[in-house]
């Protein structure tokens, strides 16, 4: 009920803010051109260039990450595997000795 009571509020709230504005319009800014000192800003600076990050070697190091990661969940997967194989040998051989024992 709270969240009804909610949703009716803030539907009550953008219906007061007037038919001229939308939630649309009230949250999207109009485009400016960017002046002389955003644009330096933004400019390349070729000082900077061997700090890139979208060099070779950082892709490089990206997929070594990727491998990793695929390896470790992998072994993991394996682990799992194996502990429940161990688990259900056990119990099988504990079943076979106690019923042959009884």
């Amino acid at each position: 009920m709270a969240f009804l009571l909610k949703k009716s509020s803030t539907i009550t709230w953008l219906r007061s803010q007037g038919p001229g504005i939308s939630c649309a319009e009230s949250r999207r800014q109009y485009h400016i051109e960017l002046g002389e000192r955003e644009k330096a800003l933004l400019a390349d600076d070729p000082a900077l260039r061997r700090f890139k990050s979208h060099t070779k070697g950082v892709r490089r190091i990206k997929r070594i990450g990727d491998v990793l990661t695929i390896v470790v969940v992998a072994g993991c997967c394996y682990e799992i595997y194996v502990r429940a194989e161990t688990r259900e040998e056990a119990r099988k051989a504990a079943k076979a000795s106690g019923g042959s024992a009884q």
